[in-house]
């Protein structure tokens, strides 16, 4: 009640503004593309205002365009020397609009140059050639299902999708989750996600919130030399600066958590800002008013971020950042009363799972001159997985069909995982002229591990020994270390020429990639056509807690996978797209990629790292060795329509063929290999009231995919080691019904003078489509019933939100240019 009585008083007082026209700034930096030295002089412009209302950049290369009307604006941004660039912006009352744009030198002199700069959708880093896109903040926002999280959003686009409702890991092209890299400034961090099991990459909720995001890369094949130890995709993060002019809030009340944000200026005269976020889950008041979420047990999460921003004169930046979050939650089999299904949790045993983690880091940027930039950041950080398993001893009563419970809950397995990083990343840009750039720099990871975990084999008694799995603890540090050089040479102003070399090396198994070369090759056939190409070698090391998996030799401990070397790939890819409009594009992409000195069991057998990565289970191997391969290949097909006259649509196809070959010498189907799945997407602006001041929002999503693989259960083994255990024999040979989703979405914005007040609400699973996950273990005392049932993927889940934003304090506006 007290909630909806603040609601209603912040609407009531907002609109007491409203006779007059709503304005806000429009502000930001322009700099070279490739140097980031600061363009002086350069002309920026709203075009579809009249007036047109402009600004020109200082000597820093801001600017500021003041008193622009709140809705969608298109700006012309244009200098001498480069091409010019036309982009859209979103204006509200609630907060200044601003922008960093990034120009190209134009490669043509002493012609007229009529050449546009970057396009909608193409990535900043201007080495990427293929399968890589740019994504915004306003894109997280807008998509149908994405629930503000960078993975579900990507799992909008052909050659990505999701593998499980509840979690976030991304499929690329058939490729495990494992081969996913998260950065931020250079650095890899660790996994970005609540609920992270050690060794994956995904996790039900996203500690990466869109609010503290700046617009971001996501490389999916034959990414830039830039980019080291990843298979299968690179997110290339940012994390924005705060506003360096006014004082700003913006707050948000909703299902995925109560969350605050303030940013504003640290100094008037040095331009130093802030920002600083944090959330707390909400999920104990709806699991109070009976809303489900695929579990009986309430999570709880937070999660914060910061950045302290200091420019200094000449184009230098100094900045001090970090990313944390912490998860918990108890899944508590023992007080059911009645068998149900839990998408979290196993269905003999007590479950209390924790995960942590925290990064921080210190990033510095100078250009050097106007041909040469240099970038440096130094950060350290911190994860940590506990786990502690309760067996339970029951049997159903088929008369009551109840649990009767036959004993205490009793310890049958624990486990703590923390793995310490400290990262160094160093790259310098350097412009020979206006085609030729170089890039070169490195990388360092230095890790320091303690690895803990014990479980009871003989569950049957509640006295029995603890073998230990897990006892290691680094005596000296692990380094991963990486190096790598980049050319890129525009021979023209329709061919550009992108090659480099990168390099790394892992202290912890002795494994070195001494050469890997990348290649891409983009051709502007004409204004509208573009064809490009590229392939490349990639290595990565594996989940470091494999490394650490031991086995006894009498009361030895052998470290049997320490040796385990790089999972190794090539890719190839080629790409053709033509914009039918300025706002509308096809693209299509078709790809080979072959895996090789993929770990695979000593013993023949069906195992796969391949397979590994997503869910919430961590996996044992046996003995492994290098020598497992892999293929993933395919098509893939793009129509998008960008937001403009508010309206977007983007529809996907992609159809592919992943496989592998185990030690057994059988070429089977991967556990990612859906052969299809089609995505559309849509989404309209309605603007009402005097100067647009409402807004309502519609979206939807519609996802189609081939059915998850699975095989025969090894019922005797399932029986005996309380999981699932699958038959070599027939693995993946069989498939479940075919995946279907409808998502809708619903937004409403009402700009008053000084406040933006949002309303969203997101339906997950419109049509309580039953998608089945998997198998999970389900004891029984019915000789007639096998051991196990199918699980489902969440129902019908609503998402809604309150979002606030204000400026704080009475700053007036800057003035005009």
């Amino acid at each position: 009640m007290k909630i909806y009585s603040l609601l209603c008083l912040l609407l009531g007082l907002s609109l007491f503004s409203y006779a007059q026209e709503i304005k806000q700034n429009i502000r930001g930096t322009v700099v070279d593309s490739e140097s980031k030295f600061p363009l002086v002089g350069t002309k920026v412009k709203v075009t579809d205002v009249d007036p047109v209302l402009g600004g020109i950049c200082d000597d820093k290369g801001n600017f500021t365009i003041s008193n622009v009307p709140i809705g969608k604006h298109t700006l012309e941004i244009s200098s001498i020397g480069y091409n010019t660039k036309t982009t859209t912006v979103i204006v509200n009352s609630g907060k200044e609009t601003i922008i960093n744009i990034y120009l190209e030198e134009s490669s043509i002199i002493g012609e007229e140059v009529v050449v546009t700069g970057r396009k909608k959708g193409e990535v900043i880093n201007e080495m990427a050639t293929v399968s890589a896109t740019s994504f915004s903040v306003e894109e997280t926002n807008r998509y149908a299902g994405s629930r503000g999280d960078p993975a579900r959003m990507m799992s909008n686009y052909a050659g990505a999708q999701g593998t499980d409702d509840s979690r976030n890991d991304l499929v690329i092209r058939g490729n495990s989750p494992l081969g996913i890299i998260y950065r931020i400034e250079g650095v890899s961090i660790p996994n970005p996600n609540h609920f992270a099991i050690s060794g994956s990459t995904g996790g039900p909720v996203s500690i990466l919130n869109n609010k503290f995001l700046d617009n971001s890369d996501f490389f999916m094949s034959a990414f830039p030399a830039e980019y080291g130890n990843s298979t299968a995709g690179i997110f290339d993060l940012r994390i924005r600066s705060g506003n360096n002019n006014l004082h700003e809030f913006s707050g948000q009340f909703g299902f995925l958590g109560t969350e605050a944000l303030f940013e504003g200026p640290l100094s008037k005269k040095s331009g130093a800002s802030y920002l600083v976020m944090g959330r707390y889950s909400t999920l104990k008041l709806f699991d109070q008013i009976g809303l489900k979420y695929g579990t009986d047990a309430v999570p709880l999460y937070g999660d914060g971020a910061f950045k302290f921003n200091f420019p200094f004169k000449k184009g230098g930046n100094l900045s001090i950042w970090g990313v944390a979050g912490t998860s918990s939650i108890d899944i508590l089999i023992s007080d059911q009363t009645e068998p149900s299904q839990d998408a979290f949790g196993e269905q003999d045993r007590d479950q209390l799972f924790g995960t942590d983690m925290a990064i921080g880091g210190v990033t510095y940027k100078k250009p050097i001159n106007k041909n040469t930039y240099f970038k440096m950041s130094f950060a350290h950080s911190w994860q940590q997985q506990t786990t502690r398993h309760l067996y339970i001893l029951r049997h159903l009563d088929s008369t009551s069909n109840t649990w009767v419970y036959d004993a205490p809950p009793f310890d049958m397995m624990g486990y703590r995982y923390m793995i310490n990083t400290s990262s160094a990343y160093a790259s310098m840009n350097h412009k020979l002229n206006s085609k030729h750039v170089i890039k070169y720099g490195l990388n360092a990871d230095m890790y320091l591990m303690n690895m803990e975990d014990s479980i009871r084999y003989d569950i049957s008694d509640s006295t029995s020994a603890f073998y230990k799995r897990w006892d290691y603890k680094s005596t000296e540090p692990n380094f991963l270390l990486q190096a790598f050089i980049q050319w890129k040479y525009k021979i023209n102003s329709r061919l550009t020429l992108n090659a480099g070399l990168h390099s790394q090396y892992f202290t912890l198994s002795n494994s070195i990639s001494a050469v890997e070369p990348r290649l891409g090759l983009k051709i502007d056939v004409n204004e509208k056509n573009t064809l490009a190409i590229g392939a490349g070698m990639h290595s990565q090391h594996q989940p470091l807690y494999i490394y650490t998996y031991h086995q006894l030799l009498g009361s030895n401990k052998v470290y049997h996978n320490m040796n385990m070397g790089f999972t190794r790939s090539i890719h190839s890819v080629i790409s053709y797209s033509t914009a039918f409009s300025k706002s509308m594009k096809f693209k299509t992409e078709a790809y080979y990629q072959y895996l090789y000195e993929v770990p695979v069991t000593v013993a023949p057998s069906s195992f796969s790292i391949l397979n590994q990565g997503s869910g919430f289970a961590r996996f044992f191997p046996d003995s492994l060795q290098n020598t497992g391969t892999g293929v993933n290949y395919g098509i893939e097909f793009t129509l998008q329509k960008f937001f403009d006259n508010d309206f977007f649509f983007m529809t996907t196809l992609s159809l592919y063929d992943s496989k592998y070959i185990g030690s057994d010498g059988i070429e089977r189907n991967t556990d990612f290999n859906g052969n299809y799945i089609a995505n559309a997407l849509a989404g309209k602006e309605f603007k009402f009231g005097e100067n647009d001041k409402h807004a309502i929002a519609l979206g939807m999503k519609v996802t189609y995919a081939g059915g998850k693989r699975y095989g025969y259960v090894n019922e005797i083994m399932t029986d005996s080691l309380k999981e699932i255990v699958w038959l070599d024999s027939g693995y993946n040979t069989r498939r479940f019904n075919n995946y279907f989703r409808l998502d809708l979405k619903v937004n409403y914005t009402l700009n008053t003078k000084k406040i933006t007040h949002e309303f969203g609400l997101d339906l997950v699973n419109t049509t309580f489509q039953k998608n089945i996950l998997g198998l999970t273990y389900t004891p029984s005392d019915d000789p007639s019933k096998p051991s196990y049932t199918e699980r489902y993927q969440l129902g019908f889940l609503p998402l809604f939100y309150y979002k606030i934003e204000f400026k704080v304090g009475g700053k007036k506006d800057p003035p005009e240019n």
